[in-house]
């Protein structure tokens, strides 16, 4: 079918479609208390959308509006795609010049030395990261997907159901999926967070400036002890490079190891040459006659020389422009229900900037993972084109992978799934498993984190974490292996004593 006779169709179908919603009673929202947190609840599907055909905008493809090109929108526009509904019908509005990719690259495989087989576009275009095709600028056009690049969305009218782009474009929805990411945070330009030198990363041309850094410096400080300064800090290791990691709290990735499994982690790093400055803050960082980055100063007064910084302190969701939407106050992003409508009929919002409801939590949350980016994306397309009322019941699960250029001496790749709170009884001693469950005070098992296991034992993981079942610490203690805790596990399962 030719390119006209498909926008035809699609014309012609989006007019019935627009008629049929008309017809029936506008939805109706309801704003209702669930432990503590607020939730929203649509009565009936939209019942507004927008025909092709209509004229005197910027945009051919109107019925649906992606606003982000990140993971979470190649995704999307992947399950369009799947229900027949992309062809003449999809726009993605995009900031970046090329189509949406697998993000976690950006910290792993792009950053590795040009002589040991790094990462490149268009490699790792999504959907490639779950097994799916390799979704470049050509499968957009071939499905009749409309890409805006290098053009993101400034404004917002809800009445007119309009967007406006920083080119001064004026588009036009039916329904608005928000998929706009986070953005790093940054140090102040009054400290030298813009010096020459100065990295951030979030996207392709951050990971490609930082690359051209790594390949002419001397000594490299990375600030942030998280999942993006020990994946950077790993890199750098394959350009054997000076490497110092700098962080305020007492050990790395405070927010899920244990000190015990931290200090295993940083043995290895320091065994790698990396170097550790702890409980200690940036008071500022200095330029030096080249107008580069040269040295960080610490609160304490001490200096540490650089000409590579790399600061990965967080990151933070990209409302704009759209707060009227509805901002989670506690969390932050764009707050919606369980199946990602916001409280505005017709506009949705997927991925790291929507605060959905956890399910198995009871809580309200913000995920910022590729492995939700994707999940979410999937969900809320099902829910706009189908008569889905399932609840979105996401597993929180994170995952890191480092040390894998040619030539490491050892790779490290380890999985966690569930939630970290509770007891911890920890297994294995890192040569090269270890493992660690978490353990509440009915005994139930809430998380486990495993490292360097075996595709049947990382599979076990999220059905451990989703059933949590009653497990004998005593016996957890006193496995001999990592392959024994994870079978007294295994057998907790088959008890039937699980939620």
């Amino acid at each position: 079918m030719t390119s006209a006779l498909r926008r035809k169709a699609a014309e012609m179908a989006s007019a019935a479609q627009c008629f049929s919603s008309y017809s029936s009673s506008p939805a109706t929202w309801a704003l209702r208390q669930r432990g503590g947190a607020r939730v929203l609840q649509l009565s009936s599907r939209r019942s507004f959308c927008v025909s092709a055909a209509a004229g005197g905008f910027d945009n051919q493809n109107r019925e649906y509006v992606i606003v982000g090109g990140g993971n979470a929108a190649g995704y999307a526009a992947r399950t369009f795609v799947e229900h027949g509904m992309a062809d003449g019908r999809l726009c993605i509005v995009s900031k970046e010049p090329v189509p949406p990719y697998e993000r976690p690259a950006l910290t792993k495989g792009y950053l590795f030395p040009l002589d040991k087989k790094p990462a490149r576009l268009p490699g790792f275009h999504t959907c490639v990261g779950s097994g799916g095709q390799r979704q470049t600028a050509e499968w957009y056009k071939e499905n009749g997907i409309e890409v805006l690049y290098e053009d993101p969305v400034v404004a917002f009218d809800g009445k007119t159901q309009t967007l406006k782009t920083s080119s001064g474009k004026i588009l036009k929805y039916g329904s608005l999926i928000i998929s706009t990411g986070c953005e790093a945070s940054r140090l102040p330009e009054k400290i030298g967070g813009k010096l020459p030198g100065v990295h951030y990363i979030r996207d392709v041309a951050d990971a490609d400036s930082l690359v051209s850094s790594l390949g002419s410096a001397k000594k490299v400080l990375v600030i942030g002890g998280g999942y993006i300064g020990m994946e950077v800090a790993a890199a750098a290791c394959g350009w054997n490079l000076d490497t110092t990691i700098v962080f305020p709290e007492d050990h790395i990735m405070p927010r899920l190891f244990t000190p015990s499994l931290a200090k295993k982690y940083e043995d290895l790093y320091q065994q790698n040459g990396v170097k550790f400055i702890k409980g200690a803050l940036i008071d500022k960082l200095e330029a030096g006659s080249d107008g580069r980055v040269s040295s960080a100063v610490l609160k304490d007064g001490s200096v540490v020389e650089a000409d590579t910084v790399i600061v990965g302190i967080g990151a933070k969701p990209v409302v704009g422009p759209f707060e009227a939407v509805g901002v989670n106050p506690e969390v932050g992003g764009i707050e919606v229900d369980s199946l990602f409508r916001t409280s505005v009929p017709g506009i949705f919002a997927i991925g790291d900037v929507a605060a959905f409801p956890l399910k198995m939590y009871n809580r309200i949350a913000r995920v910022e993972h590729v492995d939700h980016a994707r999940k979410s994306a999937h969900h809320c397309v099902e829910t706009l084109l189908t008569s889905q009322t399932k609840a979105y019941d996401y597993l929180p699960y994170f995952y890191s992978r480092v040390f894998e250029y040619e030539g490491s001496s050892r790779k490290v790749w380890w999985q966690f799934y569930g939630d970290n709170v509770g007891e911890t009884v920890e297994v294995g001693n890192f040569d090269p498993k270890v493992a660690t469950f978490w353990i509440d005070s009915d005994s139930r098992l809430k998380g486990v984190f495993l490292e360097s296991g075996t595709s049947e034992e990382f599979s076990l993981l999220p059905q451990l974490a989703k059933s949590q079942p009653i497990v004998d610490k005593s016996k957890l203690q006193a496995g001999a292996s990592v392959e024994d805790a994870l079978e007294i596990a295994r057998s907790s399962l088959q008890s039937g004593a699980s939620v």
